[in-house]
């Protein structure tokens, strides 16, 4: 069943044009040998897994709203280590947590991080909240890495059942400018950056490529940002209501009482790191990257952004080392204020 579900779905992203060859490779073994991808993925250094944490101690109280979470590429629900941080999240909040897949097991939850374009790996996303009874009143969520995407996404095109408050811990919220994990010097690179390499250049905006790849989706290349391309193709760019207003993804992204922006400050996988905190690259330039308030985002306020941040919605914290370096204590401590509204962290 789970390969003629594969098959459906390149079949129908294939039919809509030429295909780059390795994109079509990959395509070929999620339709025809998953469990091989699946080995190429963990191999990839793109892969954003969390670590195993450690049960903390109940840090909640009765009237604590359920918690979704969002994985990051690579990583899958179903994966021990996320399994464990989404267990940790509900011991702590003593509430419902619940990590929400777009697949049905490890391996295809693991390839629709990568082969389930974002808008659509969205739909479903929101599909699974709102088929769960415990979500219909609300509920907080946390994201971490590109998981953060999927929660984004949600807000603007669903937020109903609403989100309340928002952690997003290394997130991918504004897109990423280049991947420079993919590739290591001295080694050749596999086929998962292969792959990326050969899309994520010209074709990067290219409406094939867009309705494949989940990271196509957020790239946003500075040099072509103002490129008709861009802003007609790229999901990201319809979310930020780059070139046409959606007053729906405005209105939606308002109802959410409050986002808290984690940036790992040695981060070698999002870049810029800046975007984690709301900011971006300058349109047209591979130049320093502008803080939120600098963004053509927040001074023209396109998605609701500055309205956020005047309400006093929006706080920042960091992490002083890479991509989804974070301690047990600062997860409960991000959790028991954010989502429990407590002004200090109670001991783990």
């Amino acid at each position: 069943m789970q390969k003629v579900l594969f098959a459906a779905a390149i079949a129908s992203a294939s039919a809509l044009g030429d295909v780059p060859p390795t994109m079509q490779q990959l395509l070929d073994l999620a339709s025809d040998s998953p469990e091989e991808l699946l080995e190429h993925i963990k191999q990839s250094p793109m892969s954003a897994k969390v670590r195993v944490v450690q049960e903390p101690s109940f840090s909640g109280s009765a009237a604590s709203l359920p918690t979704v979470l969002g994985h990051g590429m690579g990583d899958s629900c179903f994966e021990a280590g996320f399994s464990s941080v989404t267990k940790a999240v509900g011991t702590r909040t003593g509430t419902y947590a619940k990590c929400i897949p777009t697949g049905g097991n490890l391996i295809s939850d693991t390839i629709n991080g990568f082969l389930m374009n974002m808008d659509k790996s969205v739909d479903v996303f929101a599909e699974k909240i709102r088929a769960d009874p415990k979500l219909k009143g609300g509920f907080n969520a946390i994201g971490f890495s590109q998981g953060n995407s999927l929660i984004r996404g949600y807000i603007h095109k669903y937020n109903d059942p609403p989100v309340n408050a928002f952690i997003s811990v290394h997130g991918t919220v504004m897109g990423v400018a280049a991947f420079p994990n993919c590739f290591q010097q001295g080694k050749p690179p596999g086929l998962i950056c292969k792959a990326f390499a050969e899309v994520l250049g010209d074709l990067a905006f290219n409406g094939v490529v867009q309705n494949i790849l989940f990271q196509a989706d957020y790239y946003r290349d500075a040099s072509k940002t103002a490129g008709d391309a861009y802003l007609s193709n790229s999901q990201i760019a319809q979310w930020n209501n780059e070139k046409t207003a959606n007053a729906t993804y405005t209105a939606n992204f308002g109802k959410v009482k409050q986002f808290a922006m984690v940036k790992a400050l040695k981060d070698s996988m999002v870049y810029p790191n800046e975007g984690e905190h709301w900011g971006s690259l300058p349109d047209g330039t591979f130049g320093e990257a502008l803080a939120m308030k600098d963004t053509k985002f927040y001074k023209d306020n396109l998605f609701g952004l500055k309205d956020a941040d005047e309400a006093g919605k929006i706080a920042f914290e960091t992490t002083p080392g890479d991509h989804l370096q974070f301690t047990d204590a600062e997860l409960y401590a991000w959790l028991d204020k954010y989502f429990l509204g407590k002004s200090t962290s109670v001991v783990v």
